[in-house]
């Protein structure tokens, strides 16, 4: 596969936006050297470079497009709004309307506040915390890879220049599910935790009593419990992980599939606490969140047809079957080529990724290259297998046939006990590290 444009592209990009990308995740160093198609449109579950390649893709919108592009009820839902205007110096009636949606669909929350992105929800979600409880620490889950990119998180990963050890420092972790950790770490800093921040789940399951005993230790020291949504939210359940596994958050943040690639987040929460940014409240305030773009009412509108369509139409169930076929495929098709070890897919079939193993079964980027070069030679952009409710029986199979492609070059690579003649050049890297 040759793309031209899109290396013309992509050398133009480095010129004007750092790193050539507005996000991290979609980084050119995140793909095979010389494979790195520039978007030139999308519908349903394909893409189109502006080399005129077509993709099955996976992933869409680091997971946020999870309809699938341009899903006919959300644009007409959003250019409905367009119409009336984007945004007022007062709050429009669709902030009311979303509101009741989101809530009576998330009926663990009380009240919510809607934003652009995940990382300032989450952000609001510690500082809101901090206010209620009156302590510095933020006790965040160190398996889970993201949370934001304000200092208070970013100060902990390997790409922490500019952020001063005392920012740093107000942050602990605790590993997941492993309860008696986290109370000794509550024990250590006894009155000093304002909240205990996680996924509820993302690649396993939630060891069988876990969530519930971290509402308990939260409730036991004192801290808010603290659930990132941003994955979990609709891909879980409708009403998100804390709806499918019946554990309430004091505080919980959405994003990502809420908008169907529409910038939308969400902070909800219980009343006690969400209340302290408000009006109402007898207590000294925060500056809880407070965006000029906030509540543009064709986000709005774009998140209460997610909501609609999730519900109607049992887009949670729908994802989770799909996934489920996708991931019994793989597993057949690398067992007939005897990787099976090497090539293994993780996770809640609704939330898939894949990990690519050495000869002695280790993490290994060279043959995450290989496998990457592979799959989007063969028209599958797949940087994980998350799928989409776009997806169709034909895209599933043309996909597994790729993926049988890629791991009979896995094979090769494998025996030779070196992937390198299959690179075509760099190894793709990970996106957290402290030099280029």
């Amino acid at each position: 596969m040759d793309l031209p444009k899109s290396r013309a592209a992509n050398a133009r990009l480095h010129e004007l936006v750092p790193g050539g990308a507005h996000t991290y995740a979609k980084g050119e160093d995140q793909y095979p050297e010389g494979l790195v198609p520039v978007i030139s449109h999308g519908h349903g579950a394909h893409v189109w470079d502006i080399d005129g390649n077509r993709y099955i893709e996976y992933g869409s919108g680091l997971r946020s497009v999870s309809l699938g592009h341009a899903h006919p009820k959300v644009l007409e839902a959003v250019r409905r709004e367009l119409g009336r205007g984007a945004n007022f110096v007062r709050p429009g009636i669709v902030e009311l309307d979303a509101a009741e949606r989101f809530l009576a669909t998330v009926p663990t929350a009380e009240m919510v506040k809607f934003a652009k992105n995940g990382s300032d929800v989450t952000t609001a979600a510690v500082k809101l915390a901090r206010a209620a409880t009156g302590r510095p620490l933020v006790a965040i889950c160190r398996d889970h890879p993201f949370f934001s990119t304000d200092d208070w998180f970013i100060g902990t990963t390997a790409m922490s220049a500019g952020i001063p050890e005392q920012v740093t420092g107000l942050t602990v972790s605790f590993p997941y599910g492993d309860l008696a950790a986290t109370e000794e770490l509550l024990g250590r800093y006894d009155g000093q935790v304002a909240c205990l921040l996680l996924e509820a789940a993302t690649q396993h399951e939630p060891p069988a009593g876990y969530l519930r005993g971290m509402r308990e230790l939260a409730d036991r020291y004192g801290c808010l419990l603290v659930f990132d949504e941003m994955i979990t939210g609709l891909r879980w359940s409708e009403a998100g992980a804390q709806g499918l596994y019946g554990v309430t958050p004091d505080l919980s943040t959405f994003g990502k599939a809420l908008g169907n690639g529409f910038a939308v987040s969400a902070l909800a929460g219980k009343r006690e606490f969400m209340e302290q940014g408000g009006l109402r409240a007898d207590r000294e305030r925060v500056f809880l969140l407070s965006t000029t773009h906030g509540a543009e009412t064709h986000a709005l509108a774009a998140a209460m047809s997610v909501l609609d369509t999730y519900v109607s139409e049992h887009i949670s169930a729908r994802l989770h079957d799909l996934g489920e076929r996708l991931a019994a495929g793989v597993r057949e098709v690398t067992a007939g080529m005897g990787v099976a070890d090497h090539v293994v897919v993780r996770g809640r079939a609704s939330n898939l990724v894949f990990a690519t193993l050495d000869e002695n079964l280790r993490p290994s980027q060279a043959y995450r290259t290989l496998f990457l070069r592979q799959l989007v030679s063969g028209g599958v952009l797949g940087p994980s297998f998350v799928v989409s409710s776009a997806l169709s029986e034909e895209d599933i199979e043309r996909t597994l046939e790729v993926v049988g492609q890629a791991c009979a070059v896995y094979r090769k690579a494998l025996d030779a006990q070196d992937p390198t003649p299959w690179l075509g050049g760099r190894a793709v890297k990970p996106v957290f590290r402290r030099y280029v």
